[in-house]
């Protein structure tokens, strides 16, 4: 018997009414048949014309970009950047969007899944339903705030650095990124030529003059000599093992948040908006409001930024856990909180180490998971500690939704909820849940 090929739809052209804002920087629109398309490039209301970059006749949806407007809407602004828009760039996905109203759909998709995904109302988790810009990033339409002090270049055959295009190896080759922080720009990567090299990660730190460059090369390809516009240390990713050496300079950044430095090795994780690691120590620590002497979780801790924010507010009879699973991470939080006696950093995985570390009641937590969320699991045990307090930071509302369901089933319930717009042009958001106990 022979199987019917499937027919591509990719190229096929339709006209749509755009419906709202879903999860991952697109909207819902459908076809005059009631196929679902996910389009970008589009905003709520308008009417456009969409052309399928992805689907087959059997797909349950299809993805599309708007390639022409026929409608627009009140919020669609000329986007800023060259190289944004249909099958260009993918590392933006609202520079189409006035600065408010993207905030607005952030708002909107944050309100869709803890509705759907925690039978939450924005009154019910205790949010006002705003995502606040942070502190200097209310530009005028068409200014685009420079945020990024992380930026991962790939680099095409001819040894030219740019960005993926979305959902694509393919590389948009570019000249300059706007959201890129100005320490990133001043190195002047997308200027110089990188044969040999798959990708070249850029590091600016904040509160720091230092300089990083990760470079990841081709199998088989030798460095080049890297010679940049500014002083910067040089780190390579190896073939064999994937890890990550030093070839000259520091190995590691130094980060400043909360008055204290923080030495983050090897490119690991730091948040990549300048004011992040600021604006989020303060949310956890209003939401927690420590006390001298009480005792703390910090989950996924990374280098021990919220660690060392707790204790410095929980004195000297106050005591702290931190587990991150990233050896170099859990390196760097050790030498970050040395001062701090009564810190302690265990390595490995959260669901594994809680378990062995016999610790049945706490005061304070704080979790700060990767974009999968905690899980079940974890937020069983973590709910069966009988803390007080609960700070849950989230850098995607669909998993915070779903964990903030099992918290629910746990005997927690949210107090408050605050949003942060720390990715300004995606459609990435920054969520603070503080959780307590049913009383």
């Amino acid at each position: 018997m022979q199987n019917t090929p499937v027919s591509s739809l990719v190229g096929e052209e339709y006209e749509v009414e755009v419906g709202p804002v879903a999860h991952g920087g697109h909207c819902i629109a459908r076809t005059e048949g009631g196929r679902v398309l996910f389009v970008r490039h589009a905003l709520p209301g308008e009417r456009v014309r969409v052309r399928v970059t992805e689907g087959e006749e059997t797909s349950r949806f299809l993805r599309a970009d708007a390639v022409e407007i026929l409608e627009a809407s009140k919020d669609r602004i000329e986007a800023p950047c060259p190289f944004a828009g249909p099958g260009k760039c993918g590392g933006c996905d609202w520079q189409h969007a006035k600065p408010g109203a993207q905030r607005r759909l952030k708002g909107e998709v944050i309100a869709e899944q803890l509705k759907r995904l925690a039978g939450l109302t924005p009154e019910e988790a205790g949010w006002d339903g705003t995502v606040v810009p942070a502190e200097g990033d209310k530009l005028p339409a068409g200014q685009v705030p420079q945020w990024r002090t992380r930026v991962q270049y790939a680099v095409d055959a001819e040894g030219r650095a740019g960005l993926r295009k979305h959902r694509s190896h393919e590389v948009e080759v570019i000249d300059h990124c706007m959201i890129a922080a100005e320490g990133v720009s001043e190195l002047g990567i997308e200027q110089r030529a990188w044969e040999g090299m798959a990708s070249i990660e850029a590091v600016a730190a904040t509160g720091s003059q230092d300089r990083q460059v990760i470079l990841t090369p081709r199998p088989g390809a030798r460095l080049p000599l890297v010679e940049l516009d500014k002083p910067v240390s040089v780190l390579r990713v190896e073939e064999k093992d994937g890890g990550v050496h030093r070839v000259h300079g520091r190995p590691f950044v130094r980060e400043r948040a909360d008055g204290r430095t923080h030495r983050v090795g090897n490119g690991g994780f730091w948040q990549v908006h300048p004011k992040a690691a600021d604006t989020l120590v303060t949310a956890v620590m209003q939401g927690l409001l420590p006390r001298k002497g009480e005792t703390a979780l910090d989950l996924y801790c990374g280098v021990g930024l919220f660690a060392g924010a707790l204790a410095d507010r929980l004195g000297d009879q106050g005591a702290v856990l931190g587990i991150e699973s990233g050896k170099r991470a859990v390196e760097d939080a050790r030498h970050n909180l040395a001062d701090f006696p009564r810190v302690r950093i265990e390595q490995g995985k959260v669901e594994s180490v809680l378990p062995r570390t016999g610790i049945t009641d706490v005061d304070l937590i704080v979790l700060d998971p990767p974009r999968a969320g905690a899980g079940k699991d974890t937020v069983r045990h973590l709910s069966a500690l009988s803390a007080r307090r609960i700070a849950y930071v989230a850098c995607d509302p669909a998993a915070l939704a779903r964990d903030l369901a099992y918290f629910r089933e746990g005997g927690y319930r949210v107090r408050t909820l605050r949003a942060f717009d720390l990715f300004p042009m995606t459609h990435h958001v920054e969520c603070v849940a503080i959780l307590e106990p049913v009383k």
